[in-house]
């Protein structure tokens, strides 16, 4: 079992920089079952919105309005206002200002 540990720390390293979490997941429990503490890496916030929603909190850090953000990416702006509606609760926030401040802290 001690043989183990090493290759299956180096998989879940290797998992989790490639992001294939539930690998990474996996070569965890193995280094529980061979007598090894494996906690989950904390996740980036930022980790739980998509690809659109990271663009619509960056157009919201700029400053622009649900129709100005909509016209760029070509969606309603019933649309950006649902993807906020959506990533609010994710990041734990509840006002575009905090959007704001919180996409600065983070660079987007």
């Amino acid at each position: 079992m001690r043989e183990s540990r090493d290759y299956l720390r180096t998989a879940r390293d290797g998992f989790d920089g490639l992001g294939a979490w539930p690998l990474a997941e996996r070569a965890r429990a193995e280094l529980r079952a061979a007598g090894e503490r494996s906690d989950s890496p904390v996740a980036d916030i930022w980790d739980t919105l998509s690809p659109q929603e990271i663009q619509i909190a960056s157009m919201v850090a700029q400053g622009l309005t649900n129709r100005d953000i909509a016209k760029v990416l070509f969606i309603s702006h019933r649309t950006v206002g649902s993807h906020l509606y959506r990533m609010f609760p994710k990041l734990g926030i509840t006002s575009r200002g905090e959007l704001q401040r919180m996409a600065a802290e983070h660079e987007l």
